[in-house]
């Protein structure tokens, strides 16, 4: 009996160390794998945006063509998320604070139509907080190329 008991103990020590070769072979396999996972997925991945999120808008008049230009840039570059007119005024929206917050709140609770025309939105707020006419007829090409 203490023979067998040898003979079974050899054999479960056999297997054992086949066991742990195997296993040592499957991690070196998965962590190839999970190597080339990344690789993949670095190629995959849409490169960062070149164009810097915009800043908030709190109404000063002076800052009202940068703002305007850096949203624009900003939703060329991610059309993909900006696929409508009421997509973008709401991204507009969402970056306004102060005055310009308080100035379009009054729209949103009669869900006005503007909410929904990208360059009405525009129109109205170059009339609400200033934008001189020179200026406008600059920039009207780089936002219709929007």
């Amino acid at each position: 009996m203490v023979d067998e008991l040898v003979l079974l103990l050899h054999a479960l020590l056999m297997r054992h160390r086949a066991l742990t070769i195997e296993n040592s072979q499957l991690m070196e396999q998965l962590r190839l794998l999970v190597c080339e996972r990344a690789s993949l997925l670095r190629q995959v991945r849409p490169p960062s945006c070149p164009v810097p999120f915009p800043e908030t808008f709190n109404g000063e008049s002076s800052r009202l063509p940068e703002f305007i230009v850096q949203t624009a840039s900003y939703m060329l570059v991610n059309e993909n998320r900006f696929c409508n007119d009421a997509m973008k005024v709401a991204f507009l929206i969402s970056l306004l604070t102060g005055e310009a917050e308080e100035w379009v709140v009054p729209y949103i609770e009669m869900d006005s139509p503007i909410l929904g025309d990208y360059r009405a939105f525009l129109d109205e707020m170059k009339q609400c907080f200033g934008w001189d006419d020179d200026e406008d007829d600059d920039d009207e090409d780089e936002e219709d190329n929007y």
